[in-house]
Formats: C-alpha cells, sequence, structure tokens
C-alpha cells in the first residue's frame, strides 16, 4: 500500500510541475503515468528482495538442521517462523505480501505437524498460493472435514492448475473416500487442463480401469502433503519458485 501511495504521490507531482510550467494538466498525464509505473515496480521489487533475503535465510535454517535431532530442529524451526513473522510489516508496503508471508508460515508448520497452527496461518494466507491451499486441503482431509477439503482443493486446483500434483493429490483424497466417481470427474478436468501431461493421463487412465491411484510420480513433493509418509520419516522441506509451489511463490 505505502509503495502505491508514494507512486502516486510522485506521478500526480510530475503532472503538476507539467501544468506549473504553462502546459495543460492534460498534457502532464502521459509523463505523469509513466512516473508513477516506474517508481511502482522501482519500489515493488525493493519489497520482493527484502522478503526474498528473508526467504533465503529461512530455508537457510530449515537446510543446515539435523534429520535426527529433534531438539535442534524445533529451534530452527522456531527461529524460521520468528524471521517471516519478523518480515510481516512488509505488507504495509507491498500489496499480497503480507497473505504470501503468512502462507509460507503455514507451510512451515504443517511440515512439522503443527496442524492447528498451520490452519490459523493459511486463514491469512494468500489464496493464489496453491501449494498452501492444498495442504490446507490436506489437513482437514485428517481432520474429517470433506467439505472443507473441497473448497480448499478447488483454490488449488484453480490457481495451480498447471501443476499437476495439485489435480492428483485432490483426486487421491477422494479415492480414499470412496468417491471415485468425483475422482474421474476431477482428473478429467485435470487432462482437459493440461493435455500433454503424461503423469496425469495414467493416473486418469488408472482409475478408469479400477486400478489403484498411485502417487509417487509426485515424489518427493507429495510427501509434503504429509498424506503418505515418505521412506525416512523426517521433515521435508523444499524450496522453489513461481513454477514450483514450495516454499516462495514469486
Amino acid at each position: 500500500m505505502i509503495n502505491l501511495l508514494l507512486s502516486l504521490a510522485a506521478g500526480a507531482a510530475v503532472a503538476i510541475l507539467v501544468k506549473v510550467l504553462g502546459f495543460s494538466l492534460i498534457a502532464g498525464i502521459i509523463p505523469g503515468t509513466i512516473v508513477f509505473l516506474a517508481i511502482f515496480v522501482v519500489l515493488g521489487r525493493r519489497s520482493f528482495m527484502q522478503l526474498q533475503a528473508v526467504v533465503q535465510a529461512v530455508q537457510a535454517e530449515l537446510s543446515s538442521m539435523s534429520p535426527t535431532n529433534k531438539k535442534e530442529q524445533a529451534v530452527k524451526k522456531d527461529k524460521a517462523i520468528s524471521l517471516l513473522e519478523n518480515a510481516l510489516p512488509l505488507g504495509k508496503w507491498q500489496f499480497l505480501m503480507e497473505g504470501e508471508i503468512h502462507g509460507q508460515i503455514g507451510m512451515i508448520k504443517h511440515l512439522f505437524k503443527d496442524y492447528d497452527g498451520a490452519l490459523a496461518s493459511f486463514e491469512k494466507a494468500s489464496q493464489r498460493n496453491y501449494f498452501a491451499k492444498a495442504m490446507q486441503a490436506a489437513i482437514y482431509f485428517q481432520k474429517k472435514e470433506y467439505s472443507k477439503m473441497g473448497e480448499s482443493f478447488e483454490l488449488a486446483v484453480k490457481h495451480g492448475n498447471k501443476e499437476s500434483l495439485m489435480w492428483a493429490a485432490y483426486a487421491w483424497c477422494l479415492t480414499q473416500l470412496k468417491e471415485d466417481e468425483k475422482a474421474l470427474r476431477v482428473l478429467s478436468r485435470a487432462v482437459e487442463t493440461n493435455p500433454s501431461d503424461e503423469k496425469l493421463k495414467k493416473a486418469l487412465s488408472a482409475l478408469q480401469n479400477d486400478k489403484r491411484l498411485k502417487m509417487s510420480p509426485w515424489e518427493p513433493m507429495w510427501w509434503q502433503l504429509g498424506l503418505e509418509n515418505p521412506p525416512m520419516q523426517q521433515p521435508q522441506f523444499m524450496g522453489g519458485g513461481r513454477g514450483r509451489r514450495g516454499f516462495m511463490r514469486r
């Protein structure tokens, strides 16, 4: 929000300056708009870089923890969450950033099996964070709140429709509930949206032939949802960019 206000103020100042110089106010709209857009982009990038630095620090904490030392894991988890919480004021500067941070906090809590804490964070998270929505759906599945599970998965596949894991996880949960027809409809939508995705095609074919839906093609990201256990029990934490909604999205 602050970035927007500063950009608007700069654009308005340029437009007024053009007027003071003897031109019409309309003549100042174009340079004023250019200045507004340029400053908004620069300030937005600055806010993003500030958050990116926090994310890198969080990833360093979590990637350096011992897979067997529970005490160390707890300390590093708390430090990682604290780093993100301290970054929440960035949301006053840039739109959507606060919701993104809450999503990252929720994912960390989920990975460390603090499911109630994760749900509280996910409620404040951006709905566009499809991996966070899938984790939220996974928690609702485990809590047997199936209506909320479906709502969360629908948001996950809406905003992450090119990420096949979102569709496959949705269908997997439905098959566990003996809702095979609904699972088939989900995978049909998935294949229609991603016609070249061979993993989704094979998953759809398996259900059409009354075979079990196997999630191995989506490992290790599948394990992050906590619906099946990996071979070795330890927190599975994956960074990521815009294309893979693990930890950071933009």
